[in-house]
């Protein structure tokens, strides 16, 4: 039998480390190494990131913290850790450093394959050139319908049509990559049955099978 006063010592001592780490983003307090051709500029309110391929700032919230522990490392930290928000953006905060890095000094690209009978796409000059902000390039899709699908690219965007199926974009913003890759695939999703479709990279869906009467 266990005394009461011993089952709590030992209920406390199990739990003990757990406690400790509660309040700690195991994401945002691992220091980001920064290459040698990469400039960081900290401000109170953003950080800005220069590379080879740009510049960039990264927002920053009052109680965000940005130390250089060493010459070619970046640390992130914040003021509370026992406050919730604060605990949210500081591993948020440490992702959007690192991808903005990353996009400065190698880019991010993602590649689209048009999956379907008759289904491919072509790299082509807009006629609109510039006006609607775009690059002055277009795709100029077959997707199954009964007409033509005109894709204008953004000025931040660099497209590639390698293949009739496949498109290959690049971009230094990871995220406004995300978003057009998003809105492309947008125009024929892949569907479960024929599994015909715009796939991003190595998406994968589950096939249906039709029921029958």
């Amino acid at each position: 039998m266990i005394v009461r006063s011993q089952l709590g010592q030992a209920v406390r001592c199990f739990s003990s480390t757990a406690r400790v780490l509660a309040h700690v983003s195991h994401i945002g307090r691992e220091p980001i190494r920064v290459p040698q051709n990469v400039t960081l500029t900290p401000t109170p309110t953003a950080l800005s990131i220069a590379g080879p391929l740009g510049t960039t700032s990264v927002p920053l919230q009052p109680y965000m913290k940005i130390t250089f522990p060493e010459t070619s490392m970046v640390a992130v930290s914040i003021e509370d850790a026992n406050i919730k928000v604060q605990r949210q953006m500081w591993g948020t905060t440490r992702t959007l450093i690192f991808n903005a890095i990353t996009g400065m000094t190698e880019g991010f690209t993602v590649p689209l394959y048009l999956v379907g009978v008759g289904f491919r796409v072509a790299l082509e000059e807009d006629p609109r050139g510039t006006s609607d902000g775009g690059n002055g390039k277009r795709f100029n899709m077959k997707l199954g319908y009964s007409h033509s699908v005109f894709v204008p690219i953004p000025t931040h965007i660099t497209a590639e049509v390698p293949s009739p199926t496949k498109i290959v974009l690049s971009c230094t913003d990871k995220h406004l990559l995300g978003l057009f890759a998003a809105k492309v695939r947008g125009y024929r999703k892949p569907e479960p049955y024929k599994g015909k479709g715009i796939f991003i990279g190595n998406e994968q869906i589950r096939i249906k099978s039709v029921k029958k009467k």
